[in-house]
């Protein structure tokens, strides 16, 4: 439900939630309210939307002067705290609930009333601060870190400990099994949390896990690092992306991702020198599920009983794979006109006023910061690799071969995962995927089915990375005894994939004083489609095999023109660098970027850099995601606020 038919209907309860202060009142216009006393008498925490707190007993009065439960659930905080996750759209929930919690609802203990940690609250307001300044939203005055939390010190607890809990313990492995052993089981959220923490501490050399964001529901979005120098990007190191899950009932990727993650970490300890190589080599990111909400709403059914959509997709039922910008029919258009960019295409404004997920937020945000130059998302209901574009050239036609400008490459990505796949190579039409056989069980996603809003076309148009899509089976929820087999099938394609990120060229553009050019331009002639240089002046150009002319050029040099050839046996990325000269003091001659005066065209929320790419702003939409007010003076959401008359609750607004 939207956030704004959510607050209509709440209204009732919000107006029943303003009260009088018969004590004096601070700057803000809110009541001044004693600390809750050390003594008190425990009571029963019966709050529905504190109810997965860390504790189950509270005291009265609360810090905010409530008491009793009723008074509570009619203050305005209250209200707040029930509304805010769909206020924020799934942004930092559970935390910013259970936190607020702590003070509306005061943990007790053996008689006394125990203060949250300070530092719990300094760190999660630094980063959900943005989230609401996206809505234009102030820090809400009873989360002030300073005057309702503790020093740890003074002796506090963390209120945000139930969500680590179960997480972080160690789930032992039966008696006598090596610590290289593989379940080949489904895995729990909780369960595949452990294996990812356990797998990077086994490795902590070469691999450590970090999250990207939330799901709506307030899950991780957890993934596993395997790198040379895990959590810093190498220079001429490519980065590349394994994502799992993305619909939630499709839960092989999921899976297989697991069982990857161990077996590299198992093999590299081992010794194994292709792993060794591949891990020194390569920056490789592994999200097992994009999607861990919708996996508890197939899980719960089985794998027995799973249907074809049960879990699909997630909290909000936003189906993930359809939630990201469409780009490509702006593609299709800027394709029409000579000498006008058609990648790094900036997402329109208008994106942001409609309802996007957390879990697409995380999947963009970073992907901004990453330069992710492969990618691959792994799904399940066919046997096939699919790849870009994923919708048709004509709106109209369901199904039409609608290339990219690097069809080829693509192609040879796609073959990479399946030629070396035994069920995608097994010659009987009569097999799970057997229609696709003829094209070699890869094919043009358009020429499939068409659609918007997939996530690899955005990868492609927006950022420098290619992403496939690959069909694990026709089964999507596939039962426990036949996960060996799967793994057993995909193992070998995951790992050609995964280096094929070194085919190609890469390099280095630097200025005449050997001060790297970020995001200069690397154009190959030929192939309408650019890329553009990381912060360190680092590129990688996936390219087919054969000569090329490939042109590197930044605003304020003149360009450089290299002919490079790649050998097909080739198997690890040329070296091809540039140094570009300061251009005199004349007109500066370089490629325009976007134009944004045509129709459907919008200029990013903080303009455009001179190169047409889009600027971080596009990616953060603080100042987009909304419409701005009739009025202009007033957020969107204030008018249903301001129904608590007559105090209303004004330490909401920002000015």
């Amino acid at each position: 439900m939207p956030a704004r038919a959510l607050l209509l209907l709440l209204l009732p309860a919000l107006a029943a939630a303003a009260r009088g202060c018969a004590l004096a009142r601070d700057p803000a216009g809110e009541c001044q309210r004693p600390a809750a006393a050390q003594s008190a008498s425990c009571v029963g925490l019966q709050l529905r939307t504190c109810s997965d707190a860390a504790y189950n007993y509270t005291t009265f009065p609360t810090p905010l002067e409530h008491r009793s439960r009723e008074a509570v659930e009619a203050s305005s905080e209250y209200i707040l705290l029930s509304v805010l996750h769909h206020l924020l759209e799934g942004q930092c929930n559970p935390d910013l609930r259970l936190l607020g919690c702590a003070v509306l609802a005061p943990r007790c203990e053996g008689g006394r009333a125990l203060r949250p940690c300070r530092h719990v609250c300094e760190s999660l307001r630094e980063a959900c601060q943005p989230a609401f300044d996206a809505i234009d939203m102030a820090w809400p005055y009873f989360l002030d870190c300073h005057r309702y939390f503790a020093r740890e010190e003074e002796v506090c607890y963390d209120p945000l400990e139930k969500l680590r809990a179960g997480l972080e313990a160690e789930e032992a492995l039966p008696s006598g099994l090596p610590p290289t052993f593989i379940r080949f089981t489904h895995h729990s959220y909780a369960q595949m949390v452990r294996v990812l923490k356990r797998t990077a501490a086994r490795c902590a050399h070469v691999a450590k896990t970090y999250s990207i964001g939330r799901s709506f529901d307030g899950k991780e979005l957890l993934v596993i690092e395997f790198s040379g120098r895990p959590g810093q990007h190498e220079l001429m190191e490519p980065e590349v992306k394994l994502i799992g899950n993305i619909h939630g009932n499709e839960v092989a990727g999921r899976e297989m991702l697991i069982y990857l993650a161990q077996y590299l970490c198992s093999e590299y300890l081992l010794g194994n020198p292709r792993i060794q190589r591949l891990v020194n080599t390569t920056r490789i990111h592994l999200l097992p599920s994009m999607n861990p909400d919708g996996y508890e709403v197939a899980a719960a059914e089985g794998a027995s009983y799973n249907g074809w959509t049960s879990g699909r997709q997630n909290a909000q039922n936003l189906d993930l794979n359809r939630n990201f910008p469409d780009l490509t029919s702006e593609y299709y258009r800027l394709a029409e006109t000579r000498g006008v960019r058609s990648d790094h295409i900036p997402i329109p404004q208008h994106y942001w006023w409609g309802k996007v997920a957390p879990e697409t937020k995380a999947i963009m945000k970073w992907m901004r910061t990453v330069p992710f130059v492969l990618s691959a998302s792994l799904h399940g209901g066919d046997l096939v690799v699919s790849y870009p574009f994923d919708f048709s050239k004509h709106p109209q036609e369901e199904k039409m071969f609608s290339p990219t400008p690097d069809e080829k490459m693509f192609k040879l990505l796609s073959r990479a995962y399946a030629d070396v796949h035994p069920m995608m190579m097994d010659k009987s039409e009569h097999r799970c995927g057997g229609n696709f056989l003829k094209r070699g069980s890869i094919i043009n996603g358009a020429d499939w089915y068409s659609f918007t809003g997939g996530m690899s076309d955005f990868n492609y148009l927006h950022t420098n990375c290619f992403e496939i899509t690959v069909e694990l089976g026709c089964v999507k929820f596939p039962p426990e005894e036949a996960l060996y087999t799967l793994w057993q099938h995909n193992k070998e394609p995951l790992l050609n994939f995964m280096e094929m990120v070194h085919r190609g060229i890469k390099g280095v553009v630097m200025d005449k004083f050997g001060k790297p050019v970020k995001n200069a331009r690397i154009l190959v002639k030929g192939i309408r489609h650019d890329i553009t240089t990381a912060p360190d002046g680092d590129y990688w150009r996936l390219l087919p095999p054969g000569s090329h002319i490939v042109i590197a050029q930044a605003p304020g040099y003149s360009k450089v023109i290299k002919k490079v050839t790649i050998p097909a046996r080739m198997k690890r990325a040329g070296r091809v660098d540039f140094i570009l000269q300061p251009l005199g003091m004349g007109p500066k001659t370089f490629l325009h970027g976007l134009r944004r005066t045509g129709p459907g065209t919008h200029a990013p929320p903080g303009g455009a850099s001179p190169r047409g790419a889009p600027e971080e702003s596009d990616l953060d939409p603080l100042e987009a995601r909304r419409p701005p007010s009739a009025s202009g003076s007033k957020p969107w959401w204030w008018s249903y606020f301001s129904s608590l008359s007559p105090h209303r609750p004004r330490w909401l607004l920002r000015y």
